[in-house]
């Protein structure tokens, strides 16, 4: 199952009901206490994360007295069936429990002075005489209701075999949006059931309370002990009974020595166990360094980064061992502590996660060198209006700009020639590509350093990309386009790459001879950074062969061929890939356009 959309009401700053969108990436960003992290704790409560739990301070001061604190998740990509028993399947749909969309809404409902919450299902219910109010009925009921209709059922005592056989006979079940308690009988088996498909939730906060889980924020071995343990709980209950039976046999032998020589004594002795062995006690593990200096005594930013490491390793042994379920991990301000180096890769590795079928990724960030790396379709902007009402708005031009001028993202203004290109994989092709000849001593473009060459991919997909592509448009610097030939012919881009040699200003387009950027890489350089053997032509999809080699999807395989596979070229495997120096003649017509 995958999580579509929040919607909380009354629940501390959100008042009114406020809908949140999300997809494989979804970034939060806002400006300090505007409610990013109420959004993240809502989710925490909705799927009963242990570090969130609801509180009577929860609800909005400005709620009546009589209304409810509501937060709804929808979800898409739903099982197929739910099994209530051997002889009881069937589905959300069959029972009437999904909108008019196909997706099932599940809402969390705190009433005035209970704080556990009941689940509720927004959906298209049947309102009809007899088919109303089924699903929370017993059998016995089900049953009078079947024989009033002059029906029977194929098993009469199968509940869901009775409710078929009911809506069957009722004929229009006057069918109406509402909402159904899933609070007994049936609707509470299915509820259960449903809990078992619904995605698992892993939050990491920046900031969390010192309670009994503040040793996993010093140490997060000590979790990966317990859940060691726990998987292998089985082994070691025999292990303890062996213990056990073991000594109860010394101790039994040592009381029947003792009782010839002092009966009363040994009457009056029993073998007990006090308590049962603490494993975690017993196994130490720890990360150290070769100075054997731990990593709770390392700086914050070192321990943060092994700490997210760690949620992204269990996150993914989450999905591993859940394949049926998905897994949304939500992080609070990943940049804390973190130099802007690790910063960016750290969205690297996110986007990464967010590439793997049923992972989704939430981050909460207000700090401009995060916000601009996220990519545009997953930005969700949270502000205050001018009423004081909180708002969430995404993928609008006015909000862009409104984010950017927010958290002060501005376009480099240093600006002398704009290479334009695809797409962030051909960023980082040609940056690996420049880093490399630059260290062997040549004279080329160094597009990770100098402010004078701007690297902008067409119809970019991140903040940073939006507000240089907004602003530079119109500037009027001399410009360089390299599009891909693909597979096609005449190629796709042939066109526009004719427009921009006309224009006349100092532009110049080139079109690749080979398919795309991939295809100039070395074998070697791919066999040792990815410690795979394939072999390609100028025209192969080597993003496709290379994905079948790891098992991974193609967008995967591209990303790790331009940031991983591309930093093991060397000039010697350039020419090898390249003997026509073509790429060498797109480099220099870059650096004689900086002034």
């Amino acid at each position: 199952m995958k999580l579509k959309k929040l919607k909380v009401q009354n629940f501390r700053a959100y008042q009114t009901e406020t809908e949140i969108y999300f997809s494989n990436m979804t970034g939060l960003i806002g400006r300090n206490d505007v409610g990013k992290t109420s959004i993240l704790d809502a989710l925490g409560i909705f799927f009963g994360h242990k570090l969130c739990k609801y509180e009577a301070g929860d609800k909005c001061v400005y709620a009546g007295e009589n209304e409810d604190v509501i937060i709804t998740c929808e979800f898409e990509e739903l099982p197929q069936e739910i099994v209530l028993d051997a002889a009881s399947i069937t589905s959300l749909g069959r029972e009437y429990l999904l909108t008019d969309g196909g997706t099932l809404s599940l809402s969390k409902v705190f009433k005035k002075g209970k704080g556990s919450g009941a689940y509720m299902a927004n959906c298209v219910h049947p309102s009809a005489r007899n088919a109303k109010g089924i699903l929370l009925k017993k059998n016995d009921e089900l049953k009078s209701i079947a024989q009033s209709l002059g029906i029977a059922a194929e098993d009469n005592r199968s509940n869901v075999s009775l409710r078929e056989a009911i809506y069957g006979a009722v004929g229009d079940l006057k069918l109406k949006e509402q909402s159904v308690a899933l609070s007994k009988e049936d609707g509470k088996a299915i509820l259960e059931q449903i809990q078992n498909h619904l995605p698992h939730f892993a939050l990491f906060r920046a900031d969390r309370p010192s309670t009994d889980e503040e040793a996993e924020v010093q140490d997060p071995m000590k979790v990966a002990i317990s859940q060691a343990i726990e998987d292998i709980s089985p082994q070691l209950e025999d292990i303890k009974d062996q213990v056990k039976q073991r000594a109860l046999t010394v101790a039994n032998s040592t009381l029947s020595h003792l009782a010839d020589l002092d009966p009363e004594l040994a009457m009056s002795l029993t073998p007990d166990f006090k308590a049962d062995p603490k494993w975690e006690g017993i196994f130490k593990l720890s990360l150290a360094g070769d100075d054997d200096i731990p990593i709770n005594k390392r700086g914050s930013g070192v321990r943060r980064l092994v700490l997210i490491s760690f949620f992204k390793a269990e996150a993914e042994r989450i999905k591993r061992e859940y394949q049926d379920r998905g897994v949304i991990y939500a992080i609070e301000e990943p940049e804390t502590s973190q130099h802007p180096d690790k910063q960016k890769l750290l969205v690297e590795a996110f986007s990464e996660m967010a590439d793997k079928d049923g992972c989704q990724i939430v981050i909460t960030t207000h700090v401009p060198a995060l916000a601009e790396q996220l990519p545009i379709k997953s930005i969700r902007h949270i502000f205050k209006n001018q009423d004081g009402e909180i708002e969430v708005n995404s993928n609008q031009d006015d909000v862009f700009k409104l984010i950017a001028k927010d958290l002060g993202v501005l376009p480099d203004s240093r600006a002398q020639v704009i290479v334009c290109v695809e797409g962030p994989n051909d960023i980082a092709f040609f940056k690996n590509l420049s880093a490399l000849l630059l260290d062997e001593g040549y004279m080329v473009p160094d597009f990770e350093n100098d402010p004078r060459i701007v690297l902008l991919p067409l119809g970019g997909d991140t903040l940073r990309d939006w507000v240089n592509g907004h602003y530079l448009k119109n500037i009027g610097k001399p410009e360089v386009h390299i599009y891909d030939r693909d597979d096609k012919n005449p190629p796709k881009y042939q066109e526009t790459c004719d427009a921009v040699n006309a224009r006349g200003d100092g532009s110049m387009a080139f079109i690749t001879s080979k398919r795309e950027a991939e295809n100039y890489l070395h074998p070697d350089a791919i066999q040792e950074a990815l410690n795979i053997s394939v072999t390609y032509t100028d025209d192969c999809d080597v993003p496709s062969l290379v994905g079948a080699a790891l098992g991974v999807n193609d967008r995967t395989a591209k990303r790790r061929l331009n940031r991983v596979a591309a930093k093991k070229m060397t000039k010697e495997r350039l020419d090898g890939r390249d003997p026509d120096g073509e790429i060498l003649g797109w480099f220099n017509e870059i650096l004689q356009r900086c002034s």
